[in-house]
């Protein structure tokens, strides 16, 4: 359980929290932490949730609306906001991570990233914040060479910039520069997570990714489709292995440093996920289709293998515990109850 983990949780206590994208798959389960540990009188925080739409979050929350300990303010990180009040913590987790807008509106994945990190780095200088944790990603890394796999934190590869799908890398790069910039010059406490492939409960079946779509097929009974020839190779992490993560780097991790937050256990192929998935339920006697069409604006990432070195967060007490079979078998039965 998180609640359990060694994290120095009272360093919430009294303060606000601000997550951005907070109905998003991610942000809205640290959300929900944040609100167990209050309940569970472990902390006594403020939880401010930054959301597009306030309908869905209203319907993503439902069973924590009305609390006097949370609040959902609707705008647009990249325009800037009304903040109803100064925050303590910030946690900027608003961006468009699913790979099927990367096609249809990269500039819109872009300023969320370059233009939303701007606007919080400001706030957090003028409110005296005590931490800022940026949501970044693996997909920094690009493509790098085979002798630099399991990826540490400072093994960089090659980026397309004038591909539109790096519409993402890059602005989760220039974004992390940015924000060590302000740690560098103002001090603002800024920490870089760097999630690898992370899955769970409540994440959007719909979401584009391959194992969505897998984890949505299973759950409507449909043998799995596999558009490509499914060698690329991925480490899937799940959603409370990963969770435990971040709050780690939020409160143990170092100012201006990146940690990935991934699950080396927990490699696998597209292709063996695709007849993991399949197995886990024999009784459904489901089968993996292969087929070369792709859908919508998906477009397919150029990396054939990446997972990374964790050895820096391990170094702050925290290791993933869930094994692909384990976690995505907790996933498929949670959407099966929902």
């Amino acid at each position: 359980m998180i609640a359990e983990a060694d994290i120095p949780w009272a360093k919430f206590t009294g303060k606000t929290i601000l997550v951005t994208g907070a109905s998003g798959f991610l942000p809205a389960y640290m959300v929900e932490t944040l609100l167990f540990l209050n309940d569970s009188r472990k902390i006594q925080c403020k939880v401010i949730g930054l959301v597009r739409n306030l309908d869905k979050a209203y319907k993503r929350f439902i069973h924590y609306n009305g609390r006097s300990d949370f609040l959902l303010v609707q705008g647009d990180i990249s325009k800037d906001v009304n903040w109803p009040e100064r925050c303590d913590f910030i946690i900027h987790a608003a961006s468009q991570a699913s790979p099927k807008f990367y096609g249809i509106d990269p500039v819109g994945t872009m300023t969320a990233n370059l233009l939303g990190t701007y606007n919080l780095l400001n706030h957090a200088r003028e409110w005296k914040s005590e931490g800022f944790l940026f949501f970044s990603s693996g997909e920094v890394y690009g493509q790098v060479a085979l002798d630099k796999i399991p990826t540490k934190e400072n093994d960089y590869g090659y980026i397309d910039v004038t591909n539109p799908r790096s519409c993402y890398a890059e602005s989760k790069r220039a974004s992390e520069t940015l924000g060590v910039s302000y740690a560098r010059q103002f001090g603002v406490p800024f920490k870089i997570v760097r999630p690898f492939h992370t899955y769970g409960p409540g994440m959007a079946l719909d979401d584009g990714r391959v194992f969505a779509d897998f984890v949505n097929d299973v759950v409507n009974h449909r043998n799995l489709i596999l558009r490509s020839d499914g060698k690329a190779v991925r480490a899937f992490c799940y959603l409370s292995d990963a969770v435990a993560g971040f709050f780690t780097v939020l409160l143990k991790g170092e100012q201006a440093a990146a940690y990935n937050v991934g699950n080396p256990g927990g490699v696998i192929s597209i292709g063996d996920l695709a007849d993991l998935l399949a197995g886990l339920f024999p009784d459904l006697k489901l089968e993996v289709e292969r087929t070369a069409q792709l859908g919508g604006g998906y477009m397919p990432s150029p990396i054939s293998i990446n997972f990374p070195n964790i050895d820096r967060l391990i170094s702050l007490g925290w290791k993933p515990s869930y094994s692909p079979r384990e976690g995505f078998f907790r996933t498929i039965n949670y959407f099966n109850k929902a």
